[in-house]
């Protein structure tokens, strides 16, 4: 069975084992109404897709910033119904870059098995250009962070040269760095100093508490911009509805 786009679903249990959450914990957030359901096939099994994978990603990361699960299905409701899996996964991204770094090494069979196909020795040079994994003193057994892998996975088919990856990169984080430089100076004035945390330890942690809480509406804001932006920049040069295709 295959998505409306052609690419092929998985059921549950594959589905467990692409992303790396089990049966059980997918079927809770189903019940939730964090998923959408599964598209029903022949003899009633579930079928999932790649918006199911991104979904369960960006709530796995939405988990490691801290938020609560009433909390990550208030952020998921004012996401729009019509999100691509594609649109999905740029929350991931930027979601991720709050995420504290937690590397750790997994073996190339898992890594296959995750990504569902043997890696060839491309694959392997483009996810660690997009910063999904590095290499370790065994040939077999890489330092992975598991945010940026499953970005990595869903785009390694994307027809995009290694070089176009490491410069779209640079990119991204040089203006992703400035944003959050200029967020932080207007932070730190606008409410660090005007409430005089400097000197009163509870307020020091009352307004971590309170940047650790905003950062899923910034997320928001900076997701919601660049698909804008993009979509604008897009149609500057693409022929009219190309972009909507």
């Amino acid at each position: 069975m295959t998505t409306e786009t052609g690419e092929p679903t998985l059921t549950i249990d594959e589905l467990a084992a692409r992303t790396g959450v089990t049966v059980r914990t997918i079927r809770f957030y189903s019940t939730r109404g964090l998923l959408p359901p599964p598209a029903i096939g022949p003899r009633r099994v579930g079928h999932y897709g790649p918006a199911h994978v991104s979904r369960l990603a960006l709530i796995e990361d939405l988990q490691h910033q801290g938020l609560t699960l009433a909390a990550i299905e208030r952020y998921l409701e004012r996401l729009p119904a019509d999100l691509s899996d594609q649109d999905l996964a740029l929350h991931r991204a930027l979601v991720a870059a709050w995420v504290p770094d937690a590397a750790e090494e997994t073996s190339r069979a898992e890594l296959e098995r995750r990504a569902g196909r043997p890696l060839t020795g491309q694959d392997v040079a483009r996810l660690t250009a997009m910063g999904a994994l590095a290499a370790t003193a065994e040939p077999d057994a890489f330092l992975v962070d598991p945010a940026m892998l499953r970005l990595g996975l869903q785009l390694l088919d994307v027809p995009i040269s290694h070089e176009a990856i490491l410069t779209a990169r640079a990119i991204l984080m040089e203006h992703a760095r400035s944003a959050a430089a200029e967020l932080s100076r207007l932070f730190k004035d606008e409410v660090w100093e005007n409430a005089g945390a400097a000197g009163d330890p509870g307020e020091v942690e009352r307004i971590k508490s309170l940047s650790a809480h905003m950062q899923p509406l910034v997320v928001q804001a900076l997701v919601a911009t660049f698909q804008r932006s993009l979509r604008d920049e897009l149609r500057s040069w693409l022929p009219a509805g190309a972009d909507k295709e």
